[in-house]
């Protein structure tokens, strides 16, 4: 039976891909191509309806285990195999399906500032032309209502970065020698020292990994007339005026989207008043994650500017 032997499990928007990336050229591991397979985010079929765009990502879901084992299958003989699907933490039902399945993985967790990742995350879906809502702090707080009408959990901008809530019911399946939690900043300003610290965390000789590359950085789409018809059509499959959002098909999907990103502008930065409009949503939660860890978090609580991502 083919079975992961470590997985990335945390956070979206936290240089998971890029970890993943990185991984995959250690000649001592083995991850399949198929970046977040997400086997163990249902127990059978998943949702067929959501969000905007929620539909289609369901259905490319490995929900079968004779599928999932197949993604390992080619793993040379002696190597560890591993994957990274960034929801794994924030959905507690999977980490119970982790413990039940594969008890003795190891987990590896990138945290990224919260308000940082919210807001990264936002650009995805808005440059991606799925987030009808243009202003970040609004949809932060449509995420209630969007939770009631079941879109998936990527649109949930602020439940995703409660790390501490996440990680004490982790810590209640796995030992805490099984987990290994990572800064993004660390993994961003000094990735061969914290790509040395996740191999030595899974067995494998250090040394052999120095660079991270930047993977899944989001252009940023420009607020157009032009562009709100193209997120339009996205959203709507087409249907320009559609009361519920319905999957658009890749073939149509892959052109809407190259016009919108086509038209994309400078990378819009957090600012102040959004950062301090966002940040009580997260306050209670980091102290319960200093709590938990045992390690300061003061800087998450600062009002300032993010340096460059790699996510």
């Amino acid at each position: 039976m083919a079975l992961p032997d470590f997985l990335v499990i945390g956070v979206p928007k936290a240089g998971t891909t890029a970890l993943h990336a990185a991984l995959t050229r250690h000649p001592e591991l083995f991850l399949p191509s198929v970046k977040e397979p997400k086997f163990f985010l249902s127990s059978g079929l998943p949702p067929a309806r959501g969000g905007p765009g929620d539909a289609q990502t369901y259905q490319e879901h490995l929900w079968r285990q004779r599928d999932y084992e197949a993604l390992f299958d080619p793993a040379p003989t002696g190597t560890l195999r591993g994957e990274a699907t960034p929801f794994y933490l924030y959905d507690l039902d999977a980490q119970n399906r982790i413990r039940r399945l594969v008890p003795k993985a190891r987990l590896v967790v990138l945290l990224r500032n919260p308000v940082d990742r919210a807001h990264s995350n936002w650009t995805h879906l808005w440059a991606a032309g799925l987030e009808p809502e243009r202003d970040f702090v609004r949809a932060c707080a449509l995420e209630e209502a969007r939770r009631d009408a079941g879109w998936a959990d990527f649109w949930h901008y602020v439940s995703l970065g409660l790390y501490g809530e996440q990680l004490a019911h982790l810590y209640g399946l796995f030992p805490r020698e099984q987990v290994l939690v990572l800064r993004y900043r660390d993994l961003r300003d000094s990735p061969e020292r914290t790509l040395d610290e996740v191999c030595a965390f899974l067995g494998v000789a250090t040394g052999r990994l120095s660079a991270v590359p930047s993977e899944n950085v989001t252009p940023y789409v420009a607020d157009t007339a032009v562009n709100a018809v193209l997120r339009a059509a996205l959203r709507t499959g087409g249907r320009i005026g559609a009361r519920f959002p319905v999957p658009v098909r890749q073939t149509v999907r892959g052109p809407l989207l190259s016009a919108l990103q086509r038209q994309s502008g400078g990378r819009p930065k957090l600012t102040p008043a959004q950062r301090r409009a966002v940040l009580p949503y997260f306050l209670e939660d980091i102290a319960r994650l200093e709590e938990l860890s045992g390690l300061p978090y003061d800087d998450w609580r600062i009002i300032g500017d993010e340096p460059d991502v790699i996510d």
